[in-house]
C-alpha cells in the first residue's frame, strides 16, 4: 500500500477552508473511488486526471486508487481539487516525492491535455492557506496574479501538468507572478460620465454628493427625464478609490464570482450594480444549493447598487434588502451549508410618481391614474425599506430655462469627488479607532452618545419627531445626514443649518 497527502482550499461563501486530499494506492482491480462529499464536478475529476496524467507523459498507476477529501463532512465542489487530485495520486505512485507536497497547497482545474486552467476563488484560498501556515501555493499561471495579491505567500504558477511534475521534484523553478499594487491595477474602464451632464438639477447633485461623502442610502422620486438615472450613473465617480483593505475585499468576492478579468485581479474603484427589474431575490443576494454564490448586492460591496424603477422590481426582491441594509452582511443558509457575504453597499433607488410616469412632467400630459393606483404603484417599497434609506428626495422635471440657467454653476465630479474626498477624511479623522468608516455606518446609540448635539441645533429636528414625521430610526439618519454636511462644509460640528438641509434631504416634499 503507497499514501500520499496534499493540501487544496475549498471555498464556503468568500472564506477558505483547507482540505487534505490523501490518495492510496492499494492491491486489486484498477478503479478509482473518490470519497469526502464531492459533488458531480468532482466526481468527473478522475477522467480530467486520468487524461491530464497520461497526456502529460506520465504513467497512471494500474491500482485500486481510493482518493478521500477531509474533512469528509464539508461538501466539497467544482474542479479546482483536480491538481491536488492529481500531485496525490503521483506521490502514492512514486512520479514524485511525497515529501515535496509538504507545506504546498495546490489550486486548479486540469485540461485534457495537462493544461491548468484558472479557477475561482483564488484570493481567498491564498489567505486560508497562509492562515494555516502554509505559505508555499501553487497556482495555473492564470492566477499568479490574483494569488500575489497576499502579502507573504509564495506563489508557484505553472501552466501545466508537466512542469508541476518537475517543479516537484526539485528540476524547474518557475518565475515569479506578475505583482499587482494599488498604483498599477487599471482604473475603473467604464465611463461613468460627468455630473455637471445633469443640468437643472441641484437638488439631484447635492442628493448625490451628500450620498458619496456620507454613504448614505438615497431614493430618488421624480417624472421621466428628471434625471434620476443621469445621477445614480455619476455616483460612482464621485467615490474615493477602495483602500487597500477594501479593494482586498471587494476583489475576494469577485473573485468567487468569476468575475475577476485576467488583466486585472485587483479592484481598486468601487463596483457599480444595475440590475434589471425581473431579477429575483436569489439574484440580488446570492443563491445556490450545494454552492452558493454571491449575488448582485454582495458583487456591489463597497460601491453602488442602483435599482432603477424600483417599485417594477417584485416586493420580495426589495425586502430581501433589508437586513443587508442594517448589517452590511448577507447570511445565507441551506440545508448542507451555510454561508456570509460581506454587502457594504450604496443603495440608489430611482422610481417615477405613478405607473404612467407623466406626473409632474412640463409639457406632458398630466397623470390621469386613480389615486388608489398610484398608492399601490408605490407601496410596492414597503415602510420599513424606505425607513432604512437615509435620503429620499423629489425631482421635478427640469424647465428650458432652468436647464440654460444652470450650464455655466454645474459643478464637475472631479470638483465634486474632491469634496466628498475631504468629507471623508474628516469623517474617517473623527471615528478613528471605531469599527466604522462612514457616517451612515454609525449606530444610532453610539451617535447620541459618543457625539451628542446641543438642543439648540436639535430642536427642528425633536419637533418634526414628535409630530410622528420621523420614527426614531429616521430621526438616528437625520444626525447622520447632519454630520456628513458639516464635513462637507468643514466644520467641526453640525448645526441648525446642517440639521435643517438634513431634514429637508430625508423627508420628500418637504421644500415643495
Amino acid at each position: 500500500m503507497a499514501l500520499a497527502r496534499a493540501f487544496s482550499v475549498a471555498i464556503v461563501g468568500v472564506h477558505g477552508r483547507l482540505v487534505e486530499v490523501e490518495a492510496d494506492l492499494a492491491n486489486g482491480l484498477p478503479a478509482f473511488t473518490l470519497v469526502g462529499l464531492p459533488d458531480a464536478a468532482l466526481h468527473e475529476a478522475r477522467e480530467r486526471i486520468r487524461a491530464a496524467i497520461v497526456n502529460s507523459g506520465q504513467a497512471w498507476p494500474s491500482q485500486r486508487i481510493t482518493v478521500g477529501l477531509f474533512p469528509a463532512t464539508l461538501p466539497k465542489s467544482g474542479s479546482g481539487f483536480d491538481v491536488a487530485m492529481a500531485a496525490a495520486v503521483l506521490g502514492a505512485a512514486a512520479t514524485i516525492p511525497p515529501t515535496s507536497l509538504h507545506g504546498r497547497v495546490l489550486l486548479g482545474e486540469l485540461a485534457l491535455d495537462g493544461r491548468l486552467r484558472p479557477v475561482r476563488g483564488v484570493l481567498p484560498a491564498v489567505l486560508a492557506a497562509l492562515g494555516a501556515g502554509l505559505e508555499r501555493v501553487v497556482v495555473p499561471e492564470a492566477n499568479g496574479a490574483e494569488a500575489a495579491l497576499v502579502p507573504g505567500a509564495v506563489v508557484e504558477p505553472v501552466k501545466d501538468l508537466d512542469c508541476l511534475v518537475r517543479l516537484l521534484r526539485g528540476e524547474f523553478t518557475p518565475g515569479p507572478p506578475p505583482m499587482i499594487t494599488m498604483n498599477s491595477s487599471r482604473a475603473d474602464v467604464e465611463d461613468v460620465g460627468d455630473l455637471a451632464d445633469v443640468a437643472g438639477q441641484s437638488r439631484g447633485r447635492l442628493a448625490v454628493e451628500v450620498a458619496a461623502a456620507g454613504g448614505h442610502h438615497l431614493f430618488m422620486q421624480g417624472p421621466p427625464g428628471s434625471g434620476k438615472t443621469m445621477l445614480a450613473e455619476r455616483l460612482p465617480g464621485l467615490l474615493p478609490a477602495l483602500d487597500t483593505e477594501a479593494a482586498l475585499e471587494v476583489t475576494a468576492v469577485h473573485s468567487v464570482a468569476g468575475l475577476l478579468p485576467a488583466d486585472c485581479p485587483l479592484v481598486v474603484r468601487p463596483p457599480f450594480r444595475s440590475p434589471h427589474h425581473s431579477a429575483t431575490p436569489g439574484a440580488l443576494v446570492g443563491a445556490g444549493s450545494t454552492v452558493l454564490r454571491p449575488g448582485l448586492a454582495s458583487q456591489a460591496h463597497r460601491g453602488v447598487l442602483f435599482l432603477d424603477e424600483a417599485p417594477e422590481f417584485s416586493r420580495l426582491t426589495l425586502d430581501a434588502l433589508r437586513q443587508p441594509l442594517e448589517s452590511g452582511v448577507i447570511e445565507l443558509a441551506r440545508a448542507r451549508i451555510s454561508a456570509r457575504f460581506p454587502a457594504r453597499f450604496l443603495l440608489v433607488l430611482a422610481a417615477n410618481p405613478c405607473p404612467c410616469a407623466r406626473a409632474g412632467g412640463a409639457g406632458a400630459r398630466l397623470c390621469d391614474c386613480p389615486s388608489l393606483v398610484r398608492r399601490r404603484y408605490l407601496s410596492r417599497l414597503s415602510g420599513p425599506l424606505l425607513d432604512r434609506v437615509d435620503l429620499q428626495v423629489e425631482l421635478a422635471a427640469p424647465s428650458r430655462a432652468e436647464l440654460r440657467a444652470d450650464y455655466n454653476y454645474a459643478e464637475t465630479s472631479a470638483v465634486v469627488a474632491k469634496r466628498v474626498q475631504s468629507a471623508r477624511d474628516a469623517a474617517a479623522c473623527r471615528l478613528a479607532g471605531t469599527p466604522w468608516r462612514t457616517s451612515a455606518e454609525i449606530p444610532g446609540p453610539a451617535l447620541r452618545r459618543l457625539w451628542p448635539l446641543p438642543t439648540s441645533a436639535t430642536r427642528l429636528a425633536d419637533r418634526v419627531f414628535e409630530s410622528g414625521q420621523l420614527t426614531a430610526r429616521g430621526l438616528d439618519r437625520v444626525l447622520r445626514i447632519a454630520w456628513t454636511l458639516a464635513d462637507l462644509a468643514g466644520v467641526e460640528c453640525p448645526g441648525p443649518t446642517q440639521l435643517g438641509m438634513a431634514l429637508d434631504l430625508r423627508l420628500p416634499g418637504r421644500s415643495q
